[in-house]
C-alpha cells in the first residue's frame, strides 16, 4: 500500500513540475514577451556599444596627447596668430564650385 501511495505522489509530482515548467516556457514565447526580451537585448547592446566608443574615445585623447608630446605640440600658440578654424561643413556657395557636372543614367531622359 506504501508503494502505491510512493508512485501516486511521485507521479502527481512529476506531473506538476511538468505542468509548470510548460506554462512558464509557453509565457517566455508570446509575442509581448519575445517583445521584451528583444527590447532588452537591444538596450544591453546599445549601452556596450556606448561603453566601446567611450573607451576608444579616452584612448584617442590619450593618444593624441602623447603624439604632441613627442611631436612638441604642447608649447602655447603665438597670440599674434590667427585662431585657425576648422569647419566640419562647409558653407554651400564655398562647395559649390566642386560639384561635378550631373550626369544621369536614366535611359528615358535620353528621347
Amino acid at each position: 500500500m506504501f508503494r502505491r501511495t510512493f508512485w501516486f505522489t511521485a507521479g502527481a509530482a512529476a506531473g506538476v513540475w511538468a505542468t509548470t515548467k510548460v506554462n512558464r516556457k509557453l509565457k517566455q514565447l508570446t509575442p509581448e514577451s519575445l517583445a521584451a526580451q528583444a527590447a532588452d537585448k537591444a538596450i544591453e547592446t546599445g549601452h556596450k556599444l556606448k561603453d566601446f566608443a567611450l573607451d576608444v574615445r579616452e584612448g584617442m585623447v590619450r593618444r593624441e596627447a602623447e603624439l604632441g608630446g613627442a611631436l612638441g605640440l604642447e608649447a602655447p600658440a603665438d597670440p599674434d596668430l590667427p585662431v585657425q578654424r576648422h569647419w566640419a561643413v562647409e558653407a554651400p556657395e564655398a562647395a559649390a564650385h566642386r560639384r561635378l557636372p550631373y550626369k544621369s543614367n536614366n535611359r528615358n531622359e535620353d528621347h
